[in-house]
């Protein structure tokens, strides 16, 4: 019992722990915290009830903003009614037919009416209710539970949830990255357990969480990134064990040329350090200066009483900003760590795989980094419009060192299956972005610059010759 007890644990909702809730098609990712009011589709509520209980459990929102898990009967009762018409051509939809108002329904809320209980009086106050068929039935009922029904489901959070929530929230930050489209870049680049990945993202963290999770804890992982600092907002919202961040690497991608080259220095440290102590030495060195000149004039001794409450808030001053340079120095040297230990990783130049998923144009960025990677590797870059992809296509074919290359589009389509009504949804995703693959290998630059040696002179005896002629 103590084992089964061990492995239940891991599939309930724990305090801290990072969730993903969801109505319907739309998703949010939150924190659990203690007595923090979370506002979910035009509803707050607390997640503190949820805590213990098993993970993709729905609940019910009571008054309050208190959490109750629904109980299957709830979630499998459905009206009593089975009374259907055959054709709907005579039904008018002139708003009429509902005998009930806003306010009426407001005043049900008012009295603590379940959705459920609410659903049931709409039916039973709708004069074209019993005439629909069957199917517009179930329509109209599904439709006044996603409006009426409070419930939420805690989902645990994983790359294909996540992905969904971005797609359909905020596309835009992550680069109208679909899910499809992410799964077959996990699946190019051969993401596996043990392997040394290089991330180029902008994606919010989304591809870079993604990478991670496949990878379970086991291997390396540098992140590339651009500007001061990693993006890493997606990564959060998986919720990794401690030991999974021990995988991962960032490095700078504005460095890359000088590690390549061999002149990236990793020891230095900032000189903006020094020069702080000594201005800070010096500004000592001139405030004590007149306060000696100041003791030889007993007229001025008053004034001295007077700013000794000033000269105590200039010292805390003083403590703060010091206290302030100590902890940028300690992060600076945390960062020159980080900085050394990733560029130890890429010096090796035996990566096992690159993906590349910015809304940076990708062929510099691609160039620059498959120099890293050991031969027999795959490479895979996303982009949201084909252009890019096709100039990075044209520049590997006439570079060389990569075979197999393919530049594909992703096409999705949801079904609705049905009884008696399956088909494809009316509404479909326009694109999910374009994908371009291959393999790196390794070339013989000493036969290849011998042959271009022994080819060069060619043209130019035929060019003699036809002056001859």
């Amino acid at each position: 019992m103590a084992d089964n007890g061990d492995d239940d644990a891991q599939y309930r909702i724990k305090g801290g722990d990072y969730v993903v809730l969801k109505r319907g098609d739309i998703f949010k990712a939150v924190q659990i915290q203690p007595k923090k009011k979370v506002i979910f589709e035009k509803q707050w509520f607390f997640l503190d009830n949820a805590v213990d209980h098993l993970y993709s459990t729905t609940f019910e929102i009571v008054s309050g903003g208190v959490l109750q898990p629904k109980k299957l009967k709830d979630a499998e009762s459905s009206t009593d009614t089975k009374e259907a018409g055959t054709d709907n051509r005579n039904i008018v939809d002139d708003g009429k037919s509902q005998k009930l108002t806003r306010d009426d329904i407001e005043t049900l809320k008012e009295q603590g009416l379940k959705g459920q209980e609410i659903i049931q009086q709409l039916i039973d106050n709708s004069s074209t209710f019993k005439d629909k068929t069957e199917y517009a039935q179930d329509k109209y009922i599904k439709k006044k539970k996603k409006k009426y029904e409070n419930t939420v489901t805690i989902l645990k959070p994983s790359c294909r949830i996540l992905a969904m929530m971005y797609h359909g929230r905020e596309p835009g930050k992550i680069c109208h990255l679909r899910y499809d489209t992410l799964a077959q870049m996990l699946t190019l680049a051969n993401i596996h357990a043990g392997s040394k990945v290089l991330v180029f993202e902008t994606c919010a963290g989304l591809v870079l969480g993604a990478v991670m999770e496949r990878m379970g804890g086991y291997g390396s992982v540098i992140q590339m990134y651009p500007g001061g600092g990693p993006v890493r907002a997606g990564v959060e919202s998986f919720g990794f064990p401690a030991h999974f961040h021990d995988m991962l690497h960032e490095f700078p991608i504005c460095h890359v040329n000088a590690l390549l080259a061999g002149t990236l220095d990793t020891t230095a440290k900032e000189p903006s350090a020094d020069s702080k102590q000594s201005t800070v030495a010096e500004e000592k060195e001139k405030q004590n200066q007149p306060e000696a000149e100041q003791q030889g004039s007993p007229e001025e001794q008053n004034m001295e009483t007077n700013s000794g409450a000033d000269d105590l808030e200039k010292e805390q001053k003083e403590k703060r900003k010091e206290a302030k340079a100590q902890e940028k120095k300690v992060k600076l040297e945390e960062k020159r760590k980080k900085l050394a230990a990733a560029a130890a990783l890429l010096e090796g130049r035996n990566a096992d795989g690159l993906v590349i998923a910015s809304r940076f144009h990708p062929c510099p960025v691609l160039m620059g980094l498959l120099k890293f990677l050991a031969p027999s590797r795959p490479f895979v870059v996303y982009s949201q419009y084909k252009e890019p992809l096709i100039e990075c296509y044209t520049k590997l074919k006439e570079q060389g060192g990569t075979i197999s290359l393919r530049l594909t589009d992703t096409w999705l389509r949801h079904y609705q299956v049905l009884p008696n009504r399956t088909h494809p949804l009316l509404l479909m995703s326009g694109g999910g972005g374009y994908v371009l693959s291959g393999t790196t290998v390794a070339m013989d630059r000493s036969k290849s610059a011998g042959s271009q040696r022994a080819e060069e002179p060619a043209p130019k005896r035929l060019k003699l010759t036809d002056t001859e002629g």
